[in-house]
Parts: structure tokens; C-alpha cells; sequence
């Protein structure tokens, strides 16, 4: 499993987290900065992309399904 310091919002202390409480951590917005290993740097919430959570869905075109692409192109 992997770990990830983070930042909290409250009293500006660090930790080490497994990724289940890093997720529990952003939907209750409880960190301001996590570290992300393959960057090499904090990544700043609000400024820096992350990935979606649950409850936020892409709304544009489907753009993985073949079938759709088939279409466009004929």
C-alpha cells in the first residue's frame, strides 16, 4: 500500500497516510498539501490539479468509446 505525507489545514502539522485516508482526507477538506512522490513536490489543494473524487464526473463528450469516435470520423 502506498503512503503519502500530508499537510493539514488545522495546526499545520505533517503526517503519513495510506491512500484510503488520503481520499477520506480530501473529501472532508482536511489537508492543504500532499506530496506527490512522482513530482517531486507538495501539490497545493486549489491550485494544483488532482485527480476527480467521487461525486465529480466529467460532463464533456465520450471521447474512449470506439463506436462514438467511429462516427465522428465517417
Amino acid at each position: 500500500m502506498k503512503y503519502v505525507w500530508v499537510k493539514y489545514k488545522k495546526g499545520r502539522t505533517e503526517d503519513i497516510v495510506n491512500q484510503r485516508t488520503l481520499d477520506d482526507l480530501l473529501a472532508q477538506d482536511a489537508i492543504e498539501h500532499f506530496y506527490r512522490h512522482s513530482e517531486e513536490r507538495w501539490i497545493i489543494l486549489g491550485i494544483d490539479r488532482i485527480r476527480e473524487t467521487e461525486g465529480q464526473q466529467y460532463m464533456g463528450p465520450e471521447r474512449r468509446n470506439i463506436e462514438s469516435r467511429q462516427r465522428v470520423v465517417s
